[in-house]
């Protein structure tokens, strides 16, 4: 299993009426680094040709980020079936090593062209494995 790394700072945007992260923020980054993920291992014409599609998404909080707090993401994938990718994402705070939130997305691969599910090919599987 390939893990793809990223880091970010919250901002003032990131933070809501009780003075955390907003729970929306943490869902944006689990798109955002599943997207990353993907843009980093595919080619262009890879890119071109097939897509994702999300069809399910689960997300467990497990402690508070503030204000200029550091956020390490990680993401792999946990499970290739057919035309699925089950993806986990976990976000931890980079001066503790506090788990903050993870959280387990069931992608479909589809043909960008058709917008149809497709098999998920060997050359995939392996850019992930």
């Amino acid at each position: 299993m390939k893990t793809y790394e990223t880091s970010l700072i919250v901002t003032k945007d990131h933070i809501d009426d009780l003075n955390h992260v907003n729970n929306v923020h943490y869902v944006q980054w689990v798109q955002d680094i599943a997207k990353a993920h993907w843009q980093s291992k595919a080619s262009e014409e890879l890119q071109t040709k097939y897509s994702w599609f999300l069809l399910s998404h689960f997300i467990e909080y497990k402690s508070a980020a503030f204000l200029n707090d550091t956020i390490n993401l990680k993401t792999y994938i946990a499970k290739a079936e057919g035309v699925t990718y089950t993806r986990v994402v976990e976000m931890h705070n980079a001066s503790t090593n506090k788990l903050l939130a993870k959280s387990e997305t069931k992608w479909c691969f589809i043909n960008a062209k058709t917008e149809r599910p497709s098999r998920i090919p060997k050359e995939i599987v392996e850019l992930f494995d």
